[in-house]
């Protein structure tokens, strides 16, 4: 399987922190059917020096390039403009 870690950078401000948590539970259930499909490896929010979320790294695997579009494509944060900016970038898990 392909690796990718995914940096996301949310809106800044009040309402943007307010439009991610009307639109997180729908965010993690992605994240949960990932998971149980083996395509979540680990992700979180970032935080800012006050604790508040201000975006989001994951480390996703899929199959081909056309499954990583296919998650881009429905990911709620990405869709409804959570996430401001974000990078996908090939990545590969330390086998340690």
């Amino acid at each position: 399987m392909k690796q990718w870690v995914v940096h996301a950078w949310d809106a800044p401000g009040e309402a943007a922190r307010a439009h991610r948590l009307t639109v997180r539970s729908e965010h993690l259930l992605g994240a949960s059917e990932l998971k149980a499909s083996g395509n979540f490896v680990l992700g979180g929010a970032m935080l800012d020096a006050d604790g508040n979320m201000i975006g989001s790294t994951m480390i996703v695997q899929f199959e081909t390039d056309d499954e990583l579009q296919a998650w881009v494509d429905r990911e709620p944060y990405i869709q409804t403009g959570v996430w401001q900016r974000y990078d996908i970038t090939p990545f590969r898990v330390a086998n340690v």
